[in-house]
């Protein structure tokens, strides 16, 4: 008699899935995941990743986030739903455990370790109050139908079971339905001719919780900061005119306060008889302390902090890096990705290589630090993360440099069906190489529909002056827009043409 085990999966236990995977999708070629792939599923969510032992073998897995299912609707795909195989569209706060893989084995699967691990699955979605367990089923074996019946009538005919699919069968067969037929979802899955089934299984004993605090907003304020470079003595007054602009801004009661691009750089007119890349190094310094300056100001003014960005020395090389310092005490680091010819010649400057969105009490949110919104391919990959808020602190010290970051903000919006705001400096630094004049006119633009202005612009500063933009957006539009919009942009593409891939690098 064989011994069977169910338990949560370990990233110990890699090498024994890997064989498992590798059979599993024989015909299927590079499916199986990768071992950072398993790492950043049992960092987000161990609970949701399980695992099924046979004679202390691992033959089987299934895999699964929490996601808020009002982000993804009923037309998603695999990417979106696993945010590009990131997984940052895990949210424990969410309503819905996703389901984004199960396998057995192909020498165990007359053993219905399946349905074990379905029935883990609804154990812990019942114990985490989800509404609901939710998936995107293959069809593997509509390939061998597809001349003859439409995705809804093999459907029909697998509940009807008049076609066995090794898939549907089995969802149908532990309490799953239909709830409609997905193209498009899952790419190189060629057995399926690019269809799925959304499932669905119903937490019965959920009970929905009316939370009174805490909640996701719907309206969102923005305050951007339009700041004016000037002598500093040293860090103390340049962190008295930061708290005036973070005190300014949160007493509007605002979400979220944005700085510019580099906004320190007037601390380094003390090493001005040093290189520029000299300079800059050590203006670095000031990075860390100024960090934790933020992070002391988001929590006692009750504000969700966008540091801009500054210098920043990591293991020997010098990044332009900035913080999301939230209200709750916590913080992300974020690089900018694309560096400007001038900062690699003057400044010896490395791009960094995380791409991501953030989870905030307001929303979803992506950073991009002034040229990396110049790139298209950027951006789309934070909007398949379901990027709500894209935030963009600038330098430009021309209107030439300002008109593209501009212009590319405002398609990025449209494109990608979010908001866009960003906030640049002005003024003039003569006493600082390389940095001496600045312009900009902060702004924040929307996508371009009934719902939102005529010409996509929501507010904007006057050009060139120093003063705040305090502006509200309502996240709900951007649903509305998602589904209903005159065109849908995230939607519409021809993925069966032409599909963009996020690069995973192993840790």
């Amino acid at each position: 008699m064989s011994k069977i085990e169910v338990r949560n999966l370990k990233i110990t236990d890699y090498m024994e899935l890997k064989k498992s995977m590798i059979e599993a999708y024989k015909n299927w070629e590079n499916s199986h995941w990768k071992e950072h792939h398993i790492q950043a599923l049992l960092e987000k969510f161990p609970e949701g990743q399980i695992c099924v032992l046979v004679d202390d073998k691992i033959v089987g897995s299934a895999l699964s986030l929490i996601i808020n299912y009002d982000d993804f609707g009923d037309d998603h795909t695999y990417r979106q739903v696993t945010g590009n195989f990131t997984f940052e569209t895990h949210d424990a706060d969410g309503d819905v455990l996703y389901g984004i893989d199960v396998f057995i084995h192909p020498e165990y699967r007359g053993l219905r370790l399946g349905r074990r691990l379905y029935e883990a699955r609804k154990e812990l979605c019942e114990q985490l109050n989800l509404r609901s367990i939710m998936a995107g089923g293959r069809l593997p074996n509509y390939n061998e139908y597809a001349d003859t019946l439409k995705p809804r009538e093999y459907i029909e005919k697998v509940r009807m079971k008049e076609i066995h699919d090794p898939v549907l069968s089995f969802q149908l067969a532990n309490d799953f339905h239909v709830r409609k037929v997905l193209k498009g979802y899952m790419p190189g899955d060629e057995e399926s001719m690019a269809f799925a089934s959304l499932l669905e299984w119903n937490n019965i004993y959920y009970s929905k919780s009316q939370k009174l605090i805490n909640t996701v907003k719907s309206i969102v304020r923005l305050g951007l900061v339009q700041w004016q470079m000037r002598p500093f003595a040293n860090m103390d007054q340049l962190c008295e005119q930061i708290e005036f602009f973070v005190d300014a801004v949160s007493g509007y009661k605002s979400d979220f306060v944005l700085f510019p691009e580099l906004f320190n750089a007037p601390l380094m007119a003390e090493f001005n008889h040093l290189t520029e890349a000299e300079a800059m190094r050590k203006l670095a310094q000031y990075t860390i302390p100024l960090r934790d300056k933020f992070m002391e100001f988001a929590v006692s003014y009750n504000i969700n902090i966008i540091t801009g960005s500054m210098p920043h020395v990591m293991d020997g090389k010098l990044y332009n890096s900035g913080f999301l310092c939230r209200r709750d005490g916590s913080f992300e680091q974020f690089d900018k990705i694309h560096i400007t010819p001038n900062e690699v010649f003057y400044w010896g400057m490395s791009g960094g290589d995380n791409i991501r969105t953030y989870k905030t009490d307001a929303g979803r949110i992506g950073i991009m630090v002034c040229y990396d919104i110049e790139f298209p391919e950027l951006s789309r990959l934070l909007a398949d993360q379901g990027v709500q808020i894209l935030f963009v602190p600038f330098l430009t010290d021309t209107q030439n440099g300002y008109s593209r970051v501009r212009n590319c903000a405002q398609a990025r919006g449209i494109e990608n069906e979010c908001y866009v705001a960003i906030a640049g400096s002005v003024g003039n630094l003569p006493k600082v190489n390389n940095m001496d004049i600045q312009f900009a006119q902060s702004a924040v633009f929307t996508p371009s529909d009934f719902a939102f202005p005529t010409n996509g612009i929501k507010a904007e500063a006057t050009p060139n002056t120093e003063m705040t933009l305090i502006v509200d957006v309502d996240l709900d539009l951007l649903k509305e827009l998602h589904n209903y919009g005159s065109v849908r942009n995230k939607k519409d593409r021809r993925k069966d043409l032409y599909e963009l891939k996020q690069l995973n690098r192993s840790k």
